[in-house]
């Protein structure tokens, strides 16, 4: 009699099991995932950060947090390093790890410009069941490299602003503060 069979979260409450997994993803794709999070490139904090983007999805309860430090180089401000956090599956920290090196050199204008497929690099078009996953690595650098609206921009139609718990999440305490962003 055949043992039990092994679930693997994929994300959120999309659970396959082994075989359904292995059929769903084809082998390159799996290679290269796990090639990636074999040893993940720029993972963790980054304490002198110049800026900071975090979102999440309630739908698959995935979230990552990318930190981007700029220098001057040829008269422009370009990346010198990013890196991340993910509490998310196995292909959302590949993308991740890969986008982090894709960026490095590129203007804050240059990242943003990239497209989702791009972001995922060397592993190349993802399932759809995946996409989130590029999804949310571009979510967190637009997070991170967008300027935020100005506060005239928030403002109710009577002149006064209101207050939200996001605005209250991403009041800055110190320049390059935590943005949060939340995916639709």
């Amino acid at each position: 009699m055949p043992g039990p069979r092994k679930s693997i979260r994929l994300c959120g409450a999309i659970g396959l099991d082994e075989v359904e997994y292995r059929n769903f993803m084809n082998e390159d794709l799996q290679r290269k995932i796990m090639e990636a999070i074999s040893n993940p490139q720029n993972l963790g904090e980054l304490a002198d950060a110049d800026a900071v983007g975090t979102v999440g999805s309630a739908d698959c309860g995935e979230m990552l947090r990318l930190w981007v430090k700029f220098k001057e180089q040829g008269g422009k401000k370009v990346i010198d390093r990013a890196t991340f956090q993910s509490f998310g599956c196995e292909t959302a920290i590949a993308v991740a790890s890969l986008a982090t090196e894709l960026i490095r050199g590129k203007t804050a204008e240059e990242a943003l410009a990239l497209k989702t497929e791009q972001l995922a690099g060397e592993l190349g078009p993802l399932p759809p069941m995946k996409i989130h996953c590029a999804q949310l690595v571009e979510g967190a650098l637009r997070s991170a490299l967008q300027p935020q609206p100005s506060p005239a921009q928030s403002e109710t139609k009577h002149g006064e602003r209101a207050s939200t718990l996001l605005d209250s999440l991403n009041q800055q305490t110190k320049p390059g503060g935590v943005k949060i962003q939340f995916l639709d």
